[in-house]
């Protein structure tokens, strides 16, 4: 992959959150955290606070699509976050997009379940995610709900499980899964796994910071990695570099105080302690 520096031009493709937590709107935050220029297609609409996801208005696939044309026409994207895709045909889309303009670098974040709880997909759309947008990606981010559900094997609680359903994915096409371990609370450290195509998998440790306040954090990473993957030589180092700043965004959250459920993370928080 070129590496494009000092200012990468990514984009989201994802769910917009009312709260400004998650979704597009935690993901253009991210990139403006990490010095990547932000551009955005809008996928749904969701009304959703701190404590969950109310309602979800779908946007139609041609405006989708338009919404993909009109800025990669014109402007020269480094790498792409995809979250969420609420129905079959929107991943039908994104996955033609994908194909029409071969894009360097592509995250795609699974996102089936919000931490609350709430469904965010229908039926059918893993099938279809698997199939149509698995192959194009350059990095599938899971957490372990959605390991679960892409591998249909029980909630991983090991590492040797987190490995073998990272590796089912890796078999049926994916060329590199970050199985994401923060669910699991078995231990004070947070544990992700990175395993690549004919690579050794790499092993990701951090403290668990004692907080209810990670609204946004899959979508925040995910964003993270694409931020700053055009601006490292190898996927390890970007996925390190993410990682750091999404925990420094915990940290720094954790004692806020918006809304009155799962609070958001401090993404700016760089900037702010500078």
């Amino acid at each position: 992959m070129a590496l494009a520096k000092p200012y990468p031009r990514a984009m989201t493709i994802a769910g917009s959150d009312s709260s400004g937590g998650a979704g597009i709107q935690a993901d253009l935050k991210t990139f403006a955290a990490l010095g990547a220029y932000g551009t955005s297609v809008i996928t749904a609409i969701t009304a959703q606070n701190t404590f969950g996801v109310q309602q979800v208005m779908v946007v139609p696939p041609n405006m989708i699509e338009a919404q993909c044309a009109a800025v990669m026409s014109d402007i020269r994207i480094d790498a792409i976050k995809i979250g969420m895709l609420a129905d079959v045909e929107s991943i039908h889309t994104v996955a033609k997009v994908l194909q029409q303009y071969h894009l360097p670098f592509t995250v795609l974040d699974p996102v089936m379940v919000a931490t609350s709880g709430s469904a965010l997909s229908i039926e059918n759309t893993v099938q279809a995610l698997k199939q149509w947008l698995m192959p194009l990606a350059d990095v599938l981010t899971p957490n372990l709900f959605e390991l679960s559900t892409l591998t249909h094997r029980p909630i991983a609680t090991s590492d040797q499980e987190m490995l073998e359903q990272g590796q089912i994915l890796l078999d049926e096409g994916c060329q590199a899964v970050l199985v994401k371990g923060g669910h699991r609370n078995d231990s004070e450290e947070a544990t992700d796994w990175l395993l690549e195509v004919s690579c050794e998998p790499v092993c990701f440790k951090s403290l668990r910071i004692k907080t209810s306040h990670t609204h946004g954090t899959g979508c925040t990473l995910s964003a993270a990695i694409a931020a700053l993957r055009p601006k490292h030589e190898n996927l390890v180092n970007a996925v390190a570099a993410a990682k750091s700043y999404v925990h420094g965004a915990i940290d720094a959250g954790q004692h806020w105080h918006l809304g009155h459920g799962y609070g958001p993370l401090a993404h700016f928080w760089r900037i702010k302690r500078d």
